[in-house]
């Protein structure tokens, strides 16, 4: 057992595992598949950032809409609602980066403006407006992969070439960005797992993640609790930890350089755990 450990933590160095960076996901959404409606009430929120902060998070990253399939769209005026006040209370109370996932210009723009770090984009910047907000601040941005779009996304998605599709639709992307005087290392790259992938799709880009580090870009990996875990191990959705956390790792291990997820302390825990196996090879 400790060969295969040894062997699949060889290629990454401890400086690499000294960078990675564990997002928590905060939703204040009464809808999203994992925790909808726990954290709609904004002291909740507070106090959750508090105990993730405690467990060693780097990035929260507040979410004001359902991306989950068949999710039901928000309006403009709702998202700020819920997620501005909330950014606002984060960033007077707390030392922490905050990244905003939101696909709305307008929303972009206002939490920018009110000390947003990062966006978090599903849509990659495709819809209106959003490149040119993205392109007059200098926030980082996470460029996700998506086929369809979050109501129909899961209606038979079908590749001709899984990775290859992928890293074509970044480098377009990523040359967009470019052409607006996007900085390259303001990049940040997620190929999506559960936008549009079936459940083989999705751990063929977990065994297969180290291809997309040939676009030289940080690379996050989003698997928590999702449908993935569950469907292949047939649990609920506060069953999938221990699928959560071997995800988690392997991304770590093929080059991850953030890990958005729902259970922080555990993440942190396992990511640490690499960290000692690091250091007595390298």
């Amino acid at each position: 057992m400790s060969d295969i450990v040894f062997n699949a933590l060889e290629h990454q160095t401890l400086a690499h595992l000294n960078k990675v960076q564990v997002m928590g996901i905060l939703n204040v959404t009464p809808d999203s598949f994992s925790d909808g409606g726990k954290f709609s009430n904004i002291d909740d929120a507070l106090k959750q950032v508090e105990l993730m902060l405690e467990n060693g998070v780097d990035i929260i990253d507040i979410g004001g809409e359902s991306t989950r399939p068949g999710a039901v769209d928000v309006t403009t005026t709702d998202e700020i609602n819920r997620v501005i006040p909330l950014l606002k209370a984060i960033k007077s109370r707390f030392d922490i980066s905050v990244s905003i996932d939101t696909s709305k210009s307008v929303v972009m723009d206002e939490a920018i403006s009110c000390g947003a770090d990062m966006i978090n984009d599903v849509y990659a910047l495709q819809n209106s407006g959003c490149i040119d907000v993205i392109a007059q601040s200098d926030v980082s941005v996470c460029l996700m992969h998506m086929q369809g779009k979050p109501r129909t996304m899961q209606s038979n998605p079908h590749y001709k070439n899984l990775i290859e599709d992928i890293i074509n639709f970044f480098k377009q992307r990523i040359h967009c960005c470019e052409q607006k005087g996007i900085n390259k290392e303001r990049i940040i790259l997620d190929p999506g797992f559960g936008f549009g992938k079936t459940l083989a799709h999705n751990y063929q880009m977990l065994a297969q993640f180290p291809l997309f580090k040939q676009l030289n870009l940080p690379l996050l990996a989003g698997t928590s609790r999702k449908s993935m875990i569950g469907n292949l191990l047939k649990r609920e959705v506060d069953e999938r930890l221990a699928g959560s956390l071997t995800t988690a790792v392997v991304a770590v291990q093929q080059g991850a350089s953030i890990i958005r997820v729902h259970d922080v302390k555990e993440t942190v825990d396992a990511i640490n755990v690499l960290k000692a196996i690091a250091e007595q090879i390298n």
